[in-house]
Parts: structure tokens; sequence; C-alpha cells
């Protein structure tokens, strides 16, 4: 997310960017212990209004944190490739050998059925742009999906009830962070609460 960030502090949003290690916790560790950081670090620079820019899981974390503690000075939130409905790629890797190490315990919880975190998660209550991307650079988990992906997660699994404004980009999964196009349209949901659509 460092280009992202760049370009964020460069329109005026002072930014931290916040890492931590996909595969090694469940998503209500990753939530408690993350999104309070990124919280923690914005209120010590002095911010009043807190935006977000996730990636992927990203997403669902900031979901789970704010139903569980809703975060009184949240602002506008644009979620990059989010499995707001889980994905099938866990659903059909989950019983694999490999998944475990590949998605983490974290990611096992992204599936799609009843019991998957994405399913438990109500609508958002605050402002939410979605950017889905099409184009995969992994042909093997594309064909595991069964509609239009990104490669991890398809268009129809990023929308989520609430969502201000949704938009779709030719970009695979991985490299939606660092797009020009995806880049600029975030910046203008932040000042806005739309995306300009910039191409």
């Amino acid at each position: 997310m460092e280009d992202m960030a760049e370009a964020l502090h460069g329109e005026g949003f002072p930014t931290v960017n916040i890492d931590y290690p996909s595969r090694a916790g469940t998503i209500e560790s990753f939530a408690s212990q993350v999104v309070d950081l990124g919280l923690q670090q914005c209120r010590d620079i002095g911010a009043i209004r807190i935006h977000f820019v996730t990636h992927s899981m990203g997403g669902i974390l900031l979901r789970y944190a704010q139903q569980v503690s809703p975060i009184p000075d949240l602002g506008r939130v644009v979620m990059l490739g989010p499995p707001n409905q889980g994905s099938e790629v866990v659903d059909t890797a989950r019983d694999w050998e490999i998944a475990k190490p590949f998605f983490g315990d974290a990611g096992l919880e992204l599936g799609t059925d009843e019991a998957s975190i994405p399913a438990r998660l109500g609508p958002v209550d605050f402002e939410l742009g979605i950017i889905a991307g099409v184009g995969t650079i992994n042909p093997f988990m594309s064909a595991i999906l069964p509609d239009y992906d990104d490669g991890k997660v398809t268009v129809e699994s990023t929308r989520v009830l609430g969502m201000a404004d949704f938009m779709i980009v030719s970009t695979s999964h991985h490299y939606l962070m660092n797009s020009e196009t995806v880049i600029q349209n975030t910046i203008g949901f932040l000042k806005t609460g739309r995306f300009p659509r910039i191409r």
C-alpha cells in the first residue's frame, strides 16, 4: 500500500500504513490489534476524523471491529477487492492439505457458508466505496470462481448492503492498490463520498 499511502499524503491526508502477518491469526485477533493500532497512530498525529483504505481481508477486519465496538471518529472508507460475501476459493480449498499454510486461520474464515465471518456481519453503517477488480494472474483460482473475478474474489462478492458507491476496474486482486486509476478514484471518494470515475 506504499504507493497509495504516498498519493494520499500528497493530497492532504496524513497517512499511517499498517502491515500485519495475515496468515498468523484470526479475524477477531487481527481486528482488535490491527484496526486499534491504526486508529491509535492516526489519533497520535492529531486526526479527528479517520478514513480507511483497505485491501482484501482488511475490509473484513474493519467491518468486524466496527460491529464489535463502533468507531466514533470513523470517516469514509474505500475497500479494494473485499470478500464481503466471502470467497468460493476458500470453500473449495478448505479441506486441502495446503489450505492452512496458504490461507492461514483468518483466510479460512472467509468462506461463503453461514458460519463464515462475512456471513455474520451486517450491512455497513459508514460511508463506503468499493472498488472491485476483473482480471487475474491466477487462472487456476479464477477457474474455481463462478463469475467475473479478480483472481481471488468475484465482483458480486465484494458488494455489501449500505455501500455508497461501487466501481469495477480491469486490475487483478494483488495489484488493485497500485493502479493509478484505483488511487485517483480512492482519493476522490475520500474527498467527496463518490468515485469520480477517473480512468
